[in-house]
């Protein structure tokens, strides 16, 4: 299996596409792995050479011990780039994924041609939200919390109409480290990119979900709003809607990059 062993952390990988491809960088959502972008690789590989890989404390990436930040998140993307010889990438993160992408924006601006922002926003939650939700992990685990948290990330309408697919989502949740999807809840809990926007040079585009109670429309408005030349793009779907609409979101994808 391919695993890039970059100091402070082992980080899982798959590589899809022609060789000579464009490189484009797909970024996990908080308790899922490179597998939530599977919908998507069909397409995008046949134009990129599309490089996923599991967030630390998630998948088959190592758990380092202690509390995350996304400057180290971003960081570990910049050192899989190194890792892998790649001086320049389009990068599309969803939810937690998005942070992760502005971080390495701004913090190694030469490292993005484009900037992809789904179903997120300069600042997730709040503090009280977060170690709320840290604090239940540690009483009642993934394990448990995992059908209802995908209640929040699926439309009830698709949990209805895809009773299967809504389950690989459950399960992939189910499989995180509690200690790894912790570590990451405090990355985002002490995160807020508000202020630093203006700062974003790449060409982005943002997209929300009209139904995501997590990072919702207003949020994606705002993030579009505060990067200049930013696009925005509204899918009916709640908060995975590359999972939920993965034709329309893998067109809006391959339009923004390819065009």
């Amino acid at each position: 299996m391919p695993y890039a062993d970059l100091g402070q952390v082992r980080l899982y990988y798959v590589i899809d596409g022609p060789a000579d491809a464009p490189v484009l960088v797909l970024s996990n959502s908080l308790g899922t792995c490179a597998d939530m972008w599977a919908r998507q690789v069909p397409a995008l590989s046949q134009r990129f050479r599309v490089l996923r890989y599991d967030t630390r404390g998630h998948g088959k990436s190592s758990v380092p011990a202690g509390e995350y930040s996304f400057a180290q998140l971003a960081g570990d993307v910049a050192a899989l780039l190194d890792h892998l010889d790649i001086a320049q990438a389009d990068f599309c993160g969803l939810s937690m994924g998005g942070p992760t992408g502005l971080h390495l924006a701004l913090d190694h601006p030469q490292r993005v041609r484009k900037l992809v922002l789904c179903n997120t926003a300069a600042r997730i939650g709040s503090v009280d939200s977060w170690s709320t939700r840290i604090a239940a992990v540690a009483q009642d685990g993934l394990e448990n919390m995992a059908p209802a948290l995908v209640e929040r990330w699926l439309s009830p309408g698709y949990r209805t109409a895809e009773p299967g697919l809504t389950q690989v989502l459950v399960d992939m949740l189910r499989r995180t480290s509690n200690e790894g999807y912790s570590s990451n809840c405090a990355a985002l809990r002490d995160a807020d990119l508000r202020g630093r926007l203006g700062e974003i040079k790449a060409p982005t585009l943002v997209i929300a979900g009209t139904q995501d109670p997590a990072t919702t429309p207003q949020d994606g408005r705002d993030l579009a709003a505060g990067i200049a030349g930013a696009r925005y793009l509204e899918l009916d779907t709640s908060h995975i809607s590359n999972w939920e609409q993965p034709e329309a979101y893998t067109r809006a994808v391959l339009d923004f990059l390819t065009e």
